[in-house]
């Protein structure tokens, strides 16, 4: 992290001198990931060299899978971060979605040095929603580290979230079926 920009540019002057390079970043480098920075580079830097961008699975969708389908109906992703964007940004985004019962997907949850932008979140979605409604934390899906943890909004802070995590809150129709986080698309059965 405070490096893509380092890694970006020296990705482009090896593309720039011919040679085929692979820019590489955890997730889908289209959802919080480089593949933004690197269009944004090569243009303002005149580095005119071919760009493919290899779609990856998000993690909220990687987690989403592994939970059973939180995000079967209309949802939202907000980054926690406030390196890029100011933390009133967030928050008034964070309120906006938890108004509109909209699931959500929380990137970048907590840091070594960001750790109270996670609760601020949480007291934000318990103004609008129920302390019952599920939560999911999926942390580095996919690798031998994978973490699931199925809770709900009273207490999930209580579970280990990082920076490789994702943490999807459901809306009000959320609910866990035999073990599964399922949001309803509205089917009659």
């Amino acid at each position: 992290m405070t490096r893509e920009g380092e890694r970006c540019r020296a990705a482009l002057r090896q593309a720039k001198g011919g040679k085929v390079v692979a820019l590489v970043s955890s997730g889908d480098p289209g959802v919080y990931g480089m593949a933004s920075l690197a269009i944004e580079l090569s243009s303002a830097e005149g580095v005119r060299v071919p760009i493919e961008i290899v779609p990856g699975v998000s993690a909220a969708g990687a987690a989403a899978a592994r939970l059973g389908s939180p995000l079967s109906l209309d949802f939202a992703c907000i980054s926690l971060s406030d390196l890029l964007v100011p933390w009133e940004t967030i928050r008034r985004r964070l309120t906006a979605v938890a108004a509109a019962d909209l699931v959500v997907g929380l990137y970048n949850p907590r840091s070594e040095k960001r750790i109270k932008r996670i609760v601020q979140a949480a007291e934000i979605f318990r103004r609008f929603r129920p302390g019952a409604t599920p939560v999911g934390i999926g942390t580095a899906v996919g690798t031998l580290e994978e973490s699931i943890v199925l809770s709900d909004l009273d207490c999930f802070l209580e579970e280990e979230i990082g920076m490789r995590s994702v943490v999807l809150i459901g809306n009000r129709s959320s609910k866990v079926i035999d073990g599964w986080f399922v949001t309803p698309r509205g089917y009659m059965i």
